[in-house]
């Protein structure tokens, strides 16, 4: 299923949008300011984001800019009633995959989101996001808030597994198992509690990152 993040404050076009994308078996979420899209998107990727440009808080250039800082490949859509030339070319400068005009037909849009994926696929696969960090799986990079942040080998396989389980509580145990034990290297629980502390450093204290006292640690989304 295609998971689609959709900012518009217009609760008229946005509800026509998402009941016709849903029975096309599209997953739409709506976001009514690029502040609750912003949060969204530090938690988990979708498939492709669908912007408005003009909202309450903030341009869709802007907030443009801002995904193509952490998320290079993942889809965007302008759909916007500004239709001048100046306006299209700044949405494609800021870094827009595609530029819708209102009034549209739906099944013009449904065509153009489709033909856009089969460019580039679902890229929601190859990223991990969680509080404002993000995991690109391909690149084997990891950003804090669009920062890139330089990681060990073994602090980097340990946020990988702590996002491949995130939401959920994983013990010391298996971290070591999965983590160290796999490479034929075996450590003691000492090295998993020094790589935790300087992952956390390195992170700037991430408060999705929680510990589970006598258990192990667990990464969840945060609010």
């Amino acid at each position: 299923m295609v998971e689609l993040y959709y900012a518009e404050d217009d609760a008229g076009i946005a509800g026509i949008v998402k009941e016709y994308l849903e029975q096309k078996d599209f997953k739409v979420t709506v976001y009514a300011t690029f502040s609750e899209l912003r949060q969204a998107l530090k938690n988990h990727v979708p498939t492709l984001v669908l912007l408005d440009w003009n909202m309450p808080d903030g341009r869709g250039d802007g907030l443009c800019h801002w995904i193509r800082s952490s998320w290079k490949e993942l889809p965007v859509i302008f759909l916007t009633v500004r239709g001048d030339s100046h306006d299209i070319v700044s949405g494609f400068q800021s870094g827009a995959d595609d530029y819708v005009v209102k009034p549209f037909e739906l099944e013009v849009l449904h065509s153009r989101i489709r033909a856009l994926l089969r460019r580039t696929g679902d890229i929601a696969e190859r990223y991990l996001s969680c509080g404002g960090i993000t995991v690109d799986i391909n690149r084997r990079t990891v950003s804090r808030d669009s920062e890139e942040i330089s990681l060990s080998a073994a602090e980097y396989q340990l946020l990988l597994y702590l996002m491949q389980n995130k939401g959920r509580t994983v013990t010391r145990e298996k971290i070591l198992e999965q983590v160290w034990d796999v490479n034929g290297s075996y450590v003691n629980n000492n090295t998993l509690t020094v790589t935790v502390k300087r992952l956390r450093d390195k992170l700037r204290q991430p408060s999705c990152l929680k510990t589970v006292r006598s258990v192990g640690y667990r990464l969840e989304d945060t609010l």
